[in-house]
């Protein structure tokens, strides 16, 4: 039974950084309105990293009493949570990396595995993404803006990233997680913005959508958008159990490379952070 969710948390520090209701923006999946408790959802949207930090720090704490991030320590652990930051630990970090699908650099610390229907992905600073090598679109060196310095994250010839969930340390046990959010810059387009196809509407460019560990569709949700090059904006869920297994991104209307107008929206991402993944039972 489909059920309209109210997006009722996720107040954020800001003018822009507010709770967005869009229409049709929430989406809970369940058998029975009885077996079926919705998550808690954190979102913001602005123009500085400040607009959406009390947001992302909000989210951090509910993920667990202690607010402990695990890094690359082996799992399961009966506490803490998980982030990719994609700066390598340095903030100084402004190499650009290109790897194939599926990527497996934080299969074993981290326990995601990242796959795309394009050829790949890369973890880049905003110049990075601008070189001839990658996205060759000079303009991506000035219209995307770093959460945590200093690189972001884009998958390659597509607009959809998946990740899928595993026990740190081995990265062959399957698991799932109580919650998952992202940072993504520069999502302009909010539902029926801009000209479109049909009557002047356009659908939201940015979606999240959140899976159980038989494929069922558990919420999925528009990601808020702010106006102006260089916007940021978070996304996430927390339940009160670990129930996902799979997280798919749509970045943006079309895959990266064609100029951000009016007519395409380009997103990229920064930090995911996640709860600690869980073996399934």
């Amino acid at each position: 039974m489909k059920k309209h969710v109210r997006l009722t948390l996720g107040v954020a520090l800001g003018l822009l950084s507010v709770l967005l209701p869009l229409r049709q923006a929430a989406h809970a999946q369940g058998n029975t309105a009885k077996d079926f408790v919705a998550p808690a959802v954190f979102q913001a949207a602005g123009t500085t990293t400040s607009s959406i930090q009390s947001t992302v720090d909000a989210f951090r704490a509910a993920l667990d009493n202690i607010n402990t991030n695990n890094n690359n320590k082996p799992g399961p652990l009966a506490s803490g949570h998980r982030e990719i930051n994609w700066d390598g630990g340095n903030t100084a970090n402004v190499a650009t990396v290109i790897s194939g699908t599926p990527f497996d650099g934080f299969l074993v610390t981290r326990g995601a595995l990242f796959t795309t229907d394009g050829t790949g992905f890369v973890q880049a600073p905003p110049a990075g993404l601008a070189d001839v090598n990658v996205f060759n679109n000079p303009t991506y060196g000035t219209i995307f803006k770093a959460f945590s310095l200093s690189r972001l994250f884009s998958a390659i010839g597509s607009n959809i990233t998946e990740v899928d969930f595993f026990v740190p340390g081995g990265g062959n046990i399957p698991a799932t997680v109580t919650s998952f959010g992202a940072v993504f810059t520069d999502v302009d387009q909010p539902d029926g913005s801009g000209p479109g196809k049909k009557k002047g509407n356009r659908d939201a460019s940015t979606l999240m959508e959140y899976f159980d560990a038989h494929g069922k569709l558990l919420f999925s949700s528009f990601v808020p958008a702010s106006p102006g090059d260089g916007s940021l904006s978070f996304f996430g869920i927390v339940f009160e159990d670990a129930r996902i297994a799979r997280v798919r991104i749509t970045t943006g209307d079309v895959p990266p490379g064609p100029d951000d107008d009016r007519k395409n929206d380009i997103v990229m991402m920064d930090d995911f952070i996640y709860g600690e993944p869980q073996p399934l039972n």
